[in-house]
Formats: structure tokens, C-alpha cells, sequence
């Protein structure tokens, strides 16, 4: 959340010659609502199964970059699915560069409640080491996304 994978991700799709893919557009689609409210609505395990069920579709597509939500670290089978059929890099930010760029955002469900630096710290602490176990990391933090994808792309000629 906040790490820039779409602003980074439709950058990089654009220097790849490939189709960008935000999962959460499509599950926004899909759900003919708002991922707050099918969170609101729904329930977050709901939203997980969705989540999962695009993954499986996605990964096996080729030639696209995909900005997938940040929470698809929280079932493994995520990642593996993608690792399969591409490459994973993890986009990170510190927790104040997270809230500053989400702090005017009223789309982020994870956040509706409570101090919203104190739940950003609360869910990178939780989530810390799944982002940690996926090779390819890149720090946004006081990056701009063109800096960003210039990083990736050294990345992907490794």
C-alpha cells in the first residue's frame, strides 16, 4: 500500500512494450464496487478468495506487468503462482512515506480505523517477512516512480 506499484507498474509496462495490469481495477470490476466496500460489505476473507482466484488466472498470462495489492503476500500460493510465470519484485516504503502518500487516500479499507500510521506500522510489522521473502525488493522511499523503474530495470538484465 503506497509503494507506487501503479504509478511504477504502468511506467515500466510502457518501457517493456507490455500490457499493464492492476488487480485491483479488476477486482473493482468484477465486484461492481469499490475494494472498500466489498471489504465493508463483503469481509476481508472474501476479498482474499477473489484476490486468489485472479492470481491463478494472471499468472498464467504472459508479456504484462501486474500491480497486485499488497496483501497477496499473505497467502504463499500467490507468489509461487506468479514466480512461475515471471518475475516478482516487491515494492517497499518506509511507514511515513506510506502514510504520506495514503494519508488524503479514503479508498484503503486496512486503514478506516484508528491512527492510520499506527495500522501502517501494525500491518508492515505483520507483514515484514513475507515482503522480505521475495528476492527482488525495491525501496520507493523518496524515489520518483522514474527512479523507481530505472532500478527494475537493472533488476530484470541480472
Amino acid at each position: 500500500m503506497g509503494s507506487g506499484k501503479t504509478t511504477v507498474g504502468k511506467i515500466l509496462a510502457m518501457r517493456l512494450k507490455k500490457k499493464f495490469v492492476d488487480m485491483d481495477d479488476i477486482l473493482e470490476e468484477r465486484a461492481g464496487k469499490a475494494i472498500s466496500l466489498i471489504f465493508s460489505e463483503d469481509g476481508e476473507p472474501h476479498f482474499r478468495n477473489m484476490e486468489r482466484k485472479l492470481v491463478q488466472e494472471l499468472a498464467s498470462g504472459r508479456n504484462q506487468v501486474i500491480a497486485a495489492g499488497g496483501g497477496i503476500v499473505l497467502n504463499p500460493d500467490n507468489i509461487a503462482d506468479f514466480s512461475r510465470s515471471g518475475r516478482v519484485i516487491c515494492l517497499l516504503a518506509s511507514e511515513d512515506e506510506i502514510l504520506r502518500r495514503v494519508s488524503s487516500s479514503s479508498a484503503r479499507p486496512l486503514l478506516e480505523k484508528g491512527d492510520k500510521l499506527d495500522r501502517i506500522k501494525k500491518l508492515m510489522e505483520q507483514r515484514r517477512p513475507l515482503y522480505e521473502s521475495i528476492h527482488d525488493r525495491v525501496n520507493t522511499t523518496g524515489l520518483r516512480p522514474e527512479e523507481v523503474v530505472e532500478v527494475i530495470m537493472l533488476m530484470l538484465m541480472e
